[in-house]
């Protein structure tokens, strides 16, 4: 039995893990519906099911975790795979994790420890990858963006639309004036995460008179999760992103070169280049850039995001935040460069673009790199064979 049940949404790895299944010899069927509620939406229900009784499968599979679709394999008998690319998932805070019919892997030790500490089997750390072949092809066909050469580039969102400046105003002046500097602390800090301890039980109390938290019975999701998550992470990354771009364009104006989807008026020596596709154009930026940024959304404690893949396997050269994981499998200088501060990226930067053969050589290790630690086909083989183990 052959046949995977994928449901689709907008996840970029959806069409390198399509194709990688193919390889591996397996048919799939997709199913695209939205989903008005991770865990209650009885015509995706009803639908999923009819799917389900008409043909057989092998397994059904998503990007992340949806409890939902965990409640309906549960019910009927088959494995759910999930891969989450997101942390923390707060869909993952529900009862139906702990479903024997679950086999979840998780692309960030820190929140598959969390998980597996609570008493969540048939769970597993996957790291992300990049489909090195499909760069390659991007890298020769580069359509509009043909000609895009870079000292600096960043590819990604500012987060200029969050939650916290939604809800900030409603706030008392001591509480907003304490979240305010936590954020700042925050900010300035690469790789390290102080919000836990900042979010104490009192503030969380006072929070709680102002925050509605909403979530079902069978969610054990907190307060302080889902305003760190869903608040506090995104506005601090807004202010890590704009602090050092506005840094790096002070230090080389006109130089910084950014790929983001809104107007940017406030950087006014950040060249804003708007949309880039992501699959199809994003590759050969990265490949043409001298100095690729990436900066992690604080939300990921440990895990390396799918751009540092992406760029190393374009043989592009990464300049990235610290992450715990990256010394699992690279050395800081080889393969690819991280910082804990934005002194230590500028000095980063200053040295990337003034030795020109040591940052060549530093792309060309990182995409063998890439290369030898194994693209989609191996990390679903590894998937299949954990399957085939617990089954």
């Amino acid at each position: 039995m052959n046949r995977i049940l994928i449901y689709r949404w907008k996840a970029y790895l959806y069409e390198d893990i399509i194709e990688a299944f193919h390889r591996l010899g397996y048919e799939t069927e997709e199913m695209s519906q939205h989903l008005l509620n991770y865990e209650l939406d009885d015509d995706f229900a009803e639908k999923m099911r009819m799917k389900l009784h008409e043909g057989r499968y092998a397994f059904v599979f998503t990007v992340n975790y949806f409890p939902l679709i965990s409640e309906i394999c549960h019910e009927e008998g088959i494995l759910y795979v999930s891969w989450a690319c997101d942390s923390p998932l707060i869909s993952m805070y529900h009862a139906s994790v702990f479903y024997d019919t679950n086999r979840i892997f998780h692309f960030d030790r820190v929140a598959e420890q969390e998980f597996y500490d609570a008493g969540v089997k048939n769970l597993w750390h996957l790291p992300l990858t990049t489909n090195i072949e499909r760069n390659r092809k991007a890298i020769e066909n580069p359509g509009r963006v043909a000609g895009a050469e870079h000292d600096i580039s960043f590819i990604g969102r500012l987060y200029e639309r969050n939650s916290y400046d939604r809800v900030e105003g409603n706030l008392p002046d001591y509480l907003k004036g304490y979240l305010d500097s936590a954020i700042l602390a925050q900010s300035g800090l690469y790789g390290a995460n102080i919000i836990d301890r900042i979010l104490t039980p009192d503030i969380l109390a006072e929070l709680g008179l102002y925050f509605e938290l909403k979530k079902s019975e069978e969610s054990f999701s907190s307060l302080g999760l889902i305003f760190e998550t869903t608040t506090l992470g995104f506005k601090i990354a807004q202010v890590q992103r704009n602090r050092a771009l506005t840094m790096l364009s002070q230090n080389y104006p006109h130089r910084v070169f950014l790929y983001t989807s809104v107007p940017t008026p406030d950087l006014m020596l950040v060249e804003n280049m708007g949309l880039v596709d992501y699959w199809e154009e994003a590759p050969y930026i990265f490949h043409h850039t001298k100095v690729n940024l990436n900066l992690t959304i604080p939300n990921i404690r440990m895990g390396i995001p799918l751009r540092v893949w992406d760029v190393m396997g374009s043989a592009g050269a990464c300049l990235t935040n610290y992450q715990a994981e990256l010394e699992e499998y690279f050395t800081n200088g080889k393969e690819l460069m991280w910082f804990r501060s934005q002194e230590e990226m500028k000095d980063r930067v200053d040295f990337l673009l003034r030795h020109e053969d040591e940052r060549q050589r530093m792309a060309q290790r990182g995409l063998e790199a890439v290369e030898e630690l194994g693209g989609y086909e191996d990390r679903l083989k590894e998937i299949l064979r954990m399957i085939k183990v617990t089954s």
